[in-house]
């Protein structure tokens, strides 16, 4: 089927089949096609939204420079045409958001229809699987850049301060079309958490749960548990994972693999950590530690603050040292 190899089929984690995802190579059937398109307009954008955002300098320097000098005119038009621009770029990236929300809910929709079980579908669309991967992929490498950005929210902090300002002063504010009070609000909201992306992602997960009451919630839960499993299989054995031609396939499928679980303990009713959890967290942190220690370092706070069940009381104490 397609470029699918199954790799185990021992009865392990839950009955759960595990199968090689050719992350690498896998291309779109007929029946994926139109699904595979739609998205793929959206994913071409991904990498410049990212080059984008690592070069992202911010206009502390300015910024400062009118604060503490509040009467030198020059100074507040200096930092206002320093702000304004950059704002755009922090309107293009959440704009961004909503196509990678509406993307991912196409995805979902595909993996998780009837009459296939999640895991013949992963083995059926390897290509819509291999989109749901890489839009994963660029999540974390987003909320990863963002975290350790702090001038994105100084500088719209005073966007908004100032733009207030001059409303009050009624002073033509050049650029408030870039962005209007309600999308302020909304920009403001998603840029306040930590993670913003993985939360878009995790919302709308939730969202396509509710809204598709005649869909088993297992169908989802189930697809993002296999992917998982697939992931940590693949990185842990090392005879097929000496099949990636591609050196950074092994820190694809890493933050691939916490993306799904962080998604899946969002989604499932009792999480990821449970015993009755169909991800092995235990063999996924394992294959988390055995990588070298600075590469996975975002990937283990990913799992330790941005997931919602870790410390709940049904949480083995292992797994909770084992991310300590």
């Amino acid at each position: 089927m397609g470029n699918l190899i199954k790799v185990l089929t021992r009865d392990i984690d839950h009955n759960a089949a595990h199968f090689f995802l050719d992350f690498e190579n896998a291309q779109p059937t007929e029946s994926e096609k139109e699904i595979y398109n739609q998205v793929n307009v959206v994913l071409k954008d991904a990498e410049g939204i990212l080059e984008d955002l690592q070069s992202y300098r911010g206009a502390g320097h300015e910024i400062r420079e009118a604060i503490q000098h509040p009467a030198d005119e020059k100074l507040q038009e200096k930092a206002w045409g320093a702000v304004v621009p950059l704002v755009g770029k922090l309107k293009k990236f959440y704009e961004f958001s909503q196509r990678l929300e509406s993307a991912l809910r196409g995805l979902l929709g595909a993996l998780t229809s009837t009459p296939y079980s999640p895991t013949q579908h992963l083995e059926r669309e390897q290509a819509l699987a291999k989109q749901f991967a890489e839009i994963l992929h660029f999540t974390l490498r987003f909320d990863e850049l963002k975290m350790t950005n702090p001038a994105i929210q100084n500088d719209f902090s005073y966007y908004r301060r100032t733009l207030s300002r001059m409303r009050i002063n009624n002073v033509p504010a050049e650029g408030e079309n870039e962005v209007n009070n309600e999308l302020a609000n909304r920009m403001s909201l998603f840029y306040a958490e930590a993670t913003p992306m993985l939360k878009t992602l995790s919302d709308a997960t939730t969202k396509f749960v509710s809204e598709n009451k005649n869909l088993p919630i297992e169908n989802t839960t189930d697809c993002l548990s296999t992917m998982a499993s697939v992931c940590r299989v693949m990185l842990e054995t090392p005879e097929y994972r000496s099949r990636f031609t591609n050196e950074e396939t092994v820190s694809f499928c890493l933050r691939v693999m916490v993306g799904v679980i962080i998604l899946y303990d969002h989604v499932h009713p009792v999480g990821a950590f449970a015993k009755t959890s169909k991800i092995d967290m235990k063999g996924c942190i394992k294959v988390l530690k055995d990588q070298p220690p600075n590469s996975v370092e975002g990937l283990l706070n990913a799992l330790r603050y941005t997931t919602k069940h870790l410390n709940d009381e049904t949480t083995s104490k292992q797994i909770k040292s084992m991310l300590q």
